[in-house]
């Protein structure tokens, strides 16, 4: 079984288990061991879900101003949040292959496993929810159609990153590849390098 195999109906089942409530308030019931890879994809797949509505959300244009602010409070735990879980992925990567000496000719990635990987949560969610558009009965045959065009070229997507992600980690594995992982210094978010904040 290749990673993407495993990953995929995670991303699945935590994208189903979220819309048996359809709420952003649902707490995570995350069916898998803690501290497993399983138990990570899980969660980040969670988390990109409940982003994803909070996104629908916030585009109200008749929102309540105050609600809008504590919605976009939420909005940035949540970017932490999954950029904390793709960091820890990576380090489950990182403790995976330790051991595998790199080729002398080996080459570097444009970006880590765990990073193409927060794409394929990503897009697991676009399938699912342009797959609802393809079946809205208050939609046109216009606007179904289209959807359904978008489908097949996020289905086509999805097959091609699986393989581009299999490949990485079969290149890893074999020292064609190395892994080097900067971590995330989002500066907005850290008191001491946000000027709104230390200026207070």
């Amino acid at each position: 079984m290749t990673f993407t195999q495993l990953s995929m109906p995670i991303f699945e089942r935590a994208i189903a288990d979220y819309h048996v409530t359809d709420n952003v308030d649902t707490p995570v019931n995350n069916p898998y061991e803690a501290g497993t890879i399983e138990y990570y994809l899980y969660l980040k797949n969670w988390i990109d879900t409940v982003q994803w509505h909070f996104e629908d959300i916030i585009r109200d244009p008749n929102i309540n101003p105050e609600e809008a602010l504590l919605l976009k409070r939420r909005i940035d735990k949540s970017n932490q949040d999954r950029t904390d879980l793709v960091e820890m992925i990576d380090s489950y990567f990182l403790d995976t292959y330790k051991d595998v000496k790199p080729l002398e000719n080996a080459t570097i990635n444009t970006e880590s496993p765990a990073w193409a990987v927060d794409r394929l949560s990503i897009l697991a969610l676009k399938i699912y929810h342009m797959e609802e558009q393809t079946k809205r009965d208050d939609a046109d045959e216009e606007h179904i159609a289209k959807c359904q065009n978008k489908l097949n070229v996020l289905l086509e997507q999805q097959k091609d990153l699986s393989s581009a992600i299999d490949q990485l980690i079969e290149d890893i594995e074999a020292g064609r590849k190395y892994m080097k992982v900067y971590k995330q210094m989002k500066m907005y978010n850290d008191p001491s390098t946000n000027p709104i904040l230390y200026k207070k």
